[in-house]
């Protein structure tokens, strides 16, 4: 089936009435009648085809409430990966991502939509890098942020979230640590232990954007805002800020607590998803796109599900090693 002969049928409009109803404010009334046919699609096909759509929090609103299974961080979908029955996953995120989701479930079928969605914090590093640096510094542990390649991951001793880094390095009850590869995330966790910190130069190439200045201006033009901010974000950036935390921390912040005006310093489509949720609150958006996430859409999901392209495949060897520093972080999630 070609997906370019898709149309907005009676029966296409029914069954995807609900999924309307909730994201209409997010999605401009003009685009429904493109965007359905494919949310019409997707969901019957992964049926079909024993698919499940695992979607990280960035993704567009059509893609994370019309046709995502699982959603969550990076930590939830790593998690979540480890559980899935069906045979085919399909990661609507970026490619160690869906590195992540083969690893922690080798005997799936993983499928990432479009080779175009990277990460420059992933592209920051390899697994020789890190070989290099152990080198330099001999019996020091080696804590590696999960948004990673999966031979980088095979080279470390504990993966970590922005989440949970600050605990996954106090747990080694060691006195310096190599934090890899985000520099501004490795400054944050540096202000929270006593834990040395030697970090990489990796950089967020959507929360590096954004400036202390900015912050500023929008406390002008909005008095009482709350500003919360990615730890991925520079040091002035979190500083200027009333909260820091990862996404899941996002989410339960605005759930929890309900500011009147809120400020995400972080990727657009997480105000979108979570202004869904919380319409009492009001979310200021001048916001950064991530351009490997938006390379990730309705048509390609489509195409991945009709004809199986993308599938990620890691050597065992790496992925044995890979998964040993996973499920080590996932250890330590589960001790609360």
């Amino acid at each position: 089936m070609s997906t370019q002969q898709l149309t907005f049928t009676d029966e296409v409009q029914h069954e995807t009435s609900s999924i309307y109803n909730k994201i209409k404010d997010s999605i401009p009334d003009i685009e429904w009648p493109f965007l359905a046919p494919y949310i019409y699609e997707i969901n019957k096909l992964k049926k079909e085809t024993n698919s499940v759509i695992l979607a990280h929090n960035y993704q567009t609103p059509q893609i994370f409430y019309g046709v995502a299974d699982i959603v969550g961080d990076s930590l939830a979908l790593a998690v979540e990966a480890s559980k899935v029955k069906e045979d085919n996953i399909i990661m609507c995120g970026v490619h160690f991502m869906a590195e992540t989701a083969k690893i922690m479930s080798p005997d799936k079928h993983v499928y990432l939509p479009s080779l175009k969605a990277g990460c420059s914090l992933a592209a920051s590093i390899t697994g020789q890098d890190v070989i290099e640096l152990k080198k330099k510094h001999p019996g020091v542990p080696v804590v590696t942020y999960v948004n990673t390649s999966a031979d980088v991951k095979a080279e470390t001793d504990v993966c970590c979230t922005s989440a949970n880094a600050v605990k996954v390095v106090e747990s080694l009850g060691v006195d310096k640590v190599l934090f890899l590869p985000d520099e501004y995330l490795a400054k944050y966790v540096a202000t929270k232990t006593n834990v040395e910190i030697i970090s990489w130069h990796g950089k967020c190439e959507v929360h590096e954007k954004f400036s202390e200045a900015e912050i500023k201006e929008l406390r002008k033009n909005y008095p009482g805002l709350m500003i919360i901010a990615h730890p991925e974000c520079p040091p002035d950036v979190i500083a200027a800020s009333d909260f820091a935390g990862s996404t899941s921390h996002m989410v339960n912040y605005v759930k929890d607590k309900k500011p009147k005006d809120v400020f995400l310093v972080t990727e657009c489509s997480m105000s979108d998803n979570i202004e869904i949720e919380n319409p009492d609150v009001n979310f200021i958006k001048p916001c950064n796109l991530c351009p490997h996430m938006k390379s990730i859409t309705l048509s390609n999901i489509l195409d991945c599900l009709q004809n199986k392209k993308n599938e990620i495949l890691i050597d065992s060897n790496t992925l044995e090693r890979a998964r040993g520093s996973i499920e080590k972080m996932v250890a330590i999630g589960r001790q609360d």
